[in-house]
């Protein structure tokens, strides 16, 4: 990677996390000012950054423009969007539809619940594979090898008390998310929130995403969450039907 290219895309992340001052991003980046004012004026040429106010500087329209168009190219996006947005609506809670992405997923929708907890997720953001239970769903759509691989190659921090922490455990939990069909975050990942999840298919069968629905531990208990089971499998499969799934292939 070019160090300008470099530099740049530092200075787009340090901007991410809100107003900056020019000292402030040349500080971030261990350059001179001079530098970073002319990467400013590149990125903001292209609307890519903003300047507010004499001396501040924030992430522009265009950086928007483009994350919106990536999202919206993403076809499963669409298609699943009648199906969730009304799960939502019926159940009141949270729902998000996830990818796998360079050993994590992607949350790349989500319609918020009705009720006053606000979970942290938000559309772009990552989360880990081994305490969520989109995570759960996408591991386990793959082929035994590549889940082996996965399950022995990556961390297993500790986020809450439930957080399942050795590749054995995880691939045995794995097996269980096959055999019913949907996973569950048994607060694995936030401790007072618990989730489950299921697949979305394609037309042959194979998982493009997973959608989950989450819910405060102090709304509903661990029983209450797993008899929302058959209406989330109705919204996958509904999801799924708009994807091109037909119900052949090698989707259960």
């Amino acid at each position: 990677m070019s160090q300008s290219l470099d530099r740049a895309l530092t200075v787009l992340s340090g901007l991410a996390r809100g107003a900056r001052t020019l000292d402030e991003l040349a500080e971030e980046i261990g350059v001179h000012k001079t530098t970073v004012l002319r990467l400013l004026r590149t990125l903001e040429s292209h609307h890519f950054v903003r300047r507010e106010g004499a001396r501040h500087y924030r992430l522009g329209s265009a950086l928007f423009d483009l994350a919106s168009q990536a999202l919206e190219d993403r076809d499963v996006r669409r298609s699943s969007h009648e199906a969730l947005a009304a799960l939502n609506v019926r159940t009141g809670h949270t729902v998000h539809l996830a990818s796998y992405e360079d050993g994590e997923v992607v949350y790349i929708d989500k319609y918020e619940g009705h009720h006053s907890v606000r979970m942290y997720s938000r559309i772009g953001k990552r989360a880990p594979l081994h305490c969520t239970a989109v995570g759960k769903v996408l591991v386990a759509a793959m082929p035994p090898a590549q889940r082996r691989e996965i399950a022995h190659g990556m961390d297993y921090p500790s986020m809450t008390p439930n957080t399942i922490v050795t590749p054995e455990a995880y691939l045995a939990e794995l097996e269980q998310v096959l055999a019913r069909g949907y996973a569950v975050d048994n607060a694995e990942h936030e401790d007072f929130i618990h989730c489950i999840a299921a697949p979305v298919r394609g037309a042959g069968g194979e998982v493009l995403a997973a959608a989950s629905m989450s819910v405060p531990k102090v709304l509903l208990d661990h029983d209450g969450l797993l008899a929302l089971a058959p209406e989330l499998l109705a919204a996958t499969g509904e999801a799924s039907v708009h994807s091109g799934w037909t119900g052949n292939g090698k989707g259960q």
